[in-house]
């Protein structure tokens, strides 16, 4: 062996003594750099370097760094639950945005005092500097270290085929286990079978917090036994954890749910089942004029308006491949008639029949068909979430057949119109996501999958936004551009997708007669700008904390009098509103003014028109806005304007 290995050290060359550690290498302190990437996988500080490796260092405040600190302590706390509660078997311990969580086969479920005894141990735990110390171990050595842990025996049998969160702990190389030691005397304390890698050392974890408990099926499946879950979240700094804990307690302020039941927006009737919403008067106004001004928009785009019904027989979704790609995410079929009928998970293959039901010319394209379209998809229980993950959805789904030479303009104005029309609902901040071919799921060539990837691509990176690669995201007929939004607290949701599709036009005969008397297949371009109506909704209530925009607000305006006497005024500056289309109330009831400013304040209205006397002799009234400030003696003339204008621009108040 060598006495010298040639390195290559954060871009330069450099010669070190052979046993060299990455993290000798590094001169890492454990606390800023925290592990390797060397040859461009992440390793412990504690990895021998060979010949030529090239060694990058991996800070904790970067994301494979907090990764790394998350999934260490996850593997803490999984060794506090199991000194608490010696009975619990160990699920899977992954890192997961945010923070991290650990699975555990136990006989009760944790309560809340519970969590509080395991993050009092984890902290003891920490303060000790454990060691995370990694050795590889044969198949068979981990079932026989492992043998009380049915769980961890399971998926060494599944090494090779795991999916992401199962690869942290087997993957398809060889199965290494980590022990974590006592600092001083090197006693085994505990260990987990784990991929890594790992903090050094327990003192290089910063920041924790347990968060909450919850059940969680084994892997997944409803079929597999309940486990209990503990979530919590860890962070490169006291400071950077705190912030994130503040941003909850706003999240939480903004909870769509919550509001949606405070403002009277929507609800979930347990009578309808879960994940089926019912809109409110006030939550359909909103969803009209969200709608509306979506049909107004395409309208002056060129779209063309098309409805589908709600099932249809299964041969449709055999032709589009949905039943042998997409049969779990389906309702089961209904009989009918000899025949078996679904409900639709996806318009695109009744658009198809559209553009089928007559020979098509060059001079048709681009076509663009538009519908809001309601479906139905079987989402997991465990998943439903509010009216961000619901099980009957109404996407404002378009779907443009054109010509492979028409194609990269298409999806340039197509881009272009999603994001400003995003701008048009107060979202500004926006990331793309680019998802390709899962080699597991896809129909069609390489070539034509290729071809499509590229095309996207480079007409995503042509809008000089950041672009970021979700590898195996696609959908199984095209690969997928999404745009990814951040809200008013920084928080990413997924928006407007936008799939490029050279498969389902083959796959349905799709035909147009070209310029040449040829017959050729057009390409096709599926789009949800909102991705779903329910999610929309969700998402901008969150992000306007449910004070919509008075162009969005479901009462745009209430007039409030000081004395009874003052009703028939407002009432007629009510009427003058109305003519402009503001939508507005009057509060005549009993109640004093000050606690009718507050039932507006509440309700999150935009405006207050308070009259009195002196209001009255002048043809005026006083202006109120939702944050508290007023503007006395305003001619009504001036309200009217002032409030029309806003409405019009679609600004916030």
């Amino acid at each position: 062996m060598s006495a010298e290995l040639r390195i290559t050290l954060a871009g330069a060359e450099r010669v070190v003594a052979a046993g060299t550690t990455a993290g000798e290498a590094l001169e890492a302190d454990g606390r800023t750099v925290i592990a390797a990437r060397v040859n461009g996988e992440p390793r412990d500080l504690a990895h021998p370097l060979a010949q030529d490796d090239v060694v990058e260092p991996i800070e904790v405040s970067s994301e494979d760094g907090r990764a790394i600190v998350r999934h260490s302590t996850a593997h803490v706390m999984a060794q506090a639950v199991q000194e608490l509660f010696p009975e619990a078997k160990l699920g899977i311990g992954p890192p997961v945005e945010n923070g991290f969580y650990y699975d555990f086969d136990v006989k009760q479920a944790f309560n809340p005092d519970d969590l509080k005894r395991v993050e009092k141990r984890m902290r003891e735990i920490v303060k000790q500097g454990q060691l995370f110390s990694r050795r590889a171990v044969s198949d068979d050595e981990a079932r026989e270290e492992l043998a009380g842990e049915p769980y961890k025996l399971e998926l060494i049998g599944l090494k090779g085929g795991a999916a992401d969160e199962e690869s942290v702990e087997v993957g398809a190389g060889q199965l290494t286990i980590y022990d974590n030691l006592d600092a001083k005397s090197g006693e085994l304390c505990w260990k987990d079978l784990c991929r890594g890698p790992h903090v050094p050392s327990t003192r290089s974890i910063p920041a924790f917090k347990l968060m909450r408990s919850g059940g969680a099926y084994w892997r997944g499946s409803e079929k597999n036994p309940q486990l209990q879950r503990i979530y919590g979240t860890a962070w490169e700094s006291r400071d950077k954890q705190d912030e994130y804990l503040k941003m909850l307690e706003e999240a939480e302020r903004r909870d769509h749910r919550r509001l949606g039941a405070e403002l009277d927006l929507f609800s979930f009737p347990d009578e309808l089942g879960s994940g089926l919403a019912v809109f409110h008067p006030k939550g359909g106004v909103i969803r009209k004029v969200m709608e509306d001004y979506s049909r107004r928009r395409h309208e002056e785009a060129g779209y063309e308006f098309v409805n589908t019904p709600h099932i249809t027989k299964e041969n449709l979704y055999q032709v589009s491949g949905h039943l042998d790609w997409y049969k779990d995410g389906m309702f089961p079929p209904m009989e009918l008639e000899g025949a078996r009928y679904y409900l639709k998970p996806m318009n695109c293959p009744m658009h198809n029949l559209i553009f089928r039901a007559r020979g098509r010319s060059y001079r048709e394209l681009p076509l663009r068909l538009f519908e809001f379209g309601t479906v139905y998809r079987y989402e997991k229980s465990g998943v439903v979430h509010g009216l961000t993950r619901v099980r009957g959805l109404t996407q404002d789904d378009a779907h443009i057949y054109c010509s492979r030479e028409q194609m990269r303009d298409e999806l340039t104005s197509l881009l272009r119109f999603v994001l400003e029309l995003l701008r048009d609902y107060g979202l500004e901040d926006f990331y793309l996501e680019l998802s390709t071919k899962d080699p597991e799921k896809f129909v069609g060539s390489d070539e034509v999958w290729e071809e499509a990837t590229t095309t996207l691509r480079e007409v995503a990176e042509a809008e000089n936004l950041h672009l970021v690669m979700d590898p195996g995201g696609a959908a199984f007929y095209g690969p997928k551009i999404s745009v990814q939004v951040r809200d008013a607290i920084g928080r990413t949701w997924q928006m407007s997708t936008i799939q490029l599709d050279f498969n389902l036009p083959e796959l349905f005969d799709l035909q147009y007669q070209a310029a040449d008397g040829s017959r050729q297949q057009p390409v096709m371009i599926h789009r949800a700008l909102f991705g779903s109506v329910e999610r929309f909704f969700g998402v901008l209530v969150e992000h306007y904390a449910g004070a919509f925009p008075a162009w969005l607000a479901p009462v745009q305006v209430v007039g409030i009098p000081i004395a009874d006497a003052h009703v028939p005024y407002l009432q007629d500056v009510a009427k003058r509103l109305r003519e402009r289309g503001i939508r507005v109330e009057v509060d005549a009831a009993d109640d004093r003014m000050q606690k009718k400013i507050r039932n507006a304040q509440k309700a999150k209205v935009p405006y207050m028109l308070l009259a009195g006397d002196d209001d009255i002799a002048n043809g005026a009234v006083s202006f109120r806005y939702r944050n508290g400030e007023q503007k006395n003696g305003v001619p009504v003339e001036e309200a009217i304007a002032e409030i029309v204008n806003a409405v019009e621009r679609r600004v916030q108040v």
